[in-house]
């Protein structure tokens, strides 16, 4: 190959040549065009779009993903959407990419969602100063609206990048930037616009100690009605290629099922090791959980295609140890479980299962809403 040749990439009318060119300059790519009759150019039978061909292979990803290339606040009304929080950090930035992935293979497309908190929500006031404190806020607001914006254009010029450079796939996304307590935007986000998936990074265990109480993405967990998808620090981007062994906790009950068939939706072309993790609930200490279980199994083993199942079992007082100990055995690659609906009492005084792994594991996790 030689770097300086220039090739032709396509033959188009002059209309539709010059978007095409300014949208490859744009990206850095030098065009030219040629066969064009400068006297009369719009009736130029065919005009050749000319570019080096060391810039084919990104010419050719632009020119096949226009549409994500051209506008990125586009409406999504009527599309499946994938909502994934971020704050700018290279943490969040991972998560965004391997979000990507999965979106990719649903067939979504992805909202990039930034919640900043202002002012008025962060401090108390004397009445005596609040008129000066009001107008402060207003300018702190506007202030930081503007710092959210400038970020926001950097991580979507990085995820076009990776875009660009074949690291994830070309999903067409939109961005969102909204003031409030985090958690508080990120639901009501998901009530009003019924987003077919949220997915947000978490910490490394060691950190997420630090940041229990008040984490985002568990308040999230507990709260929302829709699968979430928890993608932990230094995540393998390649996971949806590269997933074989998937844990599957369970309480042997009709919700079980439900979120496995949700389960096999995501993932039906793939051949999974599913390990069912039983974690008993009271109404088995004294029943027949053993004939639970196997039922359980012969329904899995009837109805999906492709997966193998197996079943374990592991007591919840113990369940953080004796996971971690599992582990060891079986290299995970995924977590998934049902959540069920719990009051305001509930979620406080016994937190979800999937609110305890989330801070005692560092594999993605797929939380599902039954």
């Amino acid at each position: 190959m030689t770097p300086d040749r220039l090739i032709t990439l396509a033959i188009h009318t002059y209309e539709r040549a010059l978007p095409v060119k300014s949208l490859l300059e744009r990206e850095g790519i030098y065009v030219e065009l040629n066969n064009v009759n400068l006297a009369a150019p719009v009736v130029s039978p065919g005009v050749r779009l000319r570019i080096k061909e060391s810039d084919l292979p990104l010419a050719l990803r632009i020119v096949e993903n226009m549409d994500i290339f051209t506008a990125h606040d586009a409406t999504m009304a009527g599309k499946g959407v994938m909502l994934v929080p971020t704050d700018f950090t290279p943490l969040s930035l991972s998560a965004a990419k391997l979000a990507m992935q999965l979106a990719a293979k649903q067939k979504w497309e992805i909202e990039f969602l930034n919640a900043f908190i202002s002012p008025a929500n962060r401090d108390t006031v004397q009445l005596s100063d609040a008129y000066d404190y009001e107008l402060a806020d207003i300018a702190a607001t506007r202030q930081l609206q503007s710092e959210a914006e400038t970020l926001m254009k950097r991580f979507t010029a990085k995820i076009m990048e990776s875009i660009k450079s074949g690291e994830v796939p070309a999903v067409k996304f939109t961005s969102k930037i909204c003031e409030g307590i985090p958690e508080e935007v990120i639901l009501e986000y998901i009530r009003e616009e019924k987003p077919q998936m949220v997915a947000m990074g978490t910490r490394e265990t060691n950190k997420k100690e630090e940041e229990l109480i008040g984490s985002v993405t568990a308040e999230v967990l507990d709260g929302c009605r829709i699968p979430a998808f928890t993608i932990p620090e230094n995540v393998n981007l390649k996971l949806f290629a590269d997933m074989h062994d998937v844990a599957f906790f369970c309480n042997l009950d009709q919700e079980d099922m439900l979120a496995l068939d949700s389960l096999y939706r995501m993932f039906p072309d793939l051949n999974l090791n599913v390990t069912l993790i039983d974690i008993p609930s009271k109404r088995f200490r004294t029943g027949q959980p053993d004939k639970a279980r196997q039922n359980l199994l012969d329904y899995c083993r009837n109805h999906y295609e492709g997966y193998a199942f197996s079943m374990r079992t592991i007591e919840p007082k113990s369940l953080s140890e004796e996971f971690r100990n599992l582990e060891h055995e079986i290299p995970f690659q995924m977590l998934c479980m049902p959540n069920k609906r719990k009051n305001v009492i509930a979620r406080v005084f016994n937190p979800s299962l999937a609110h305890r792994i989330l801070f005692s594991a560092d594999i993605p996790m797929m939380v599902i809403p039954v």
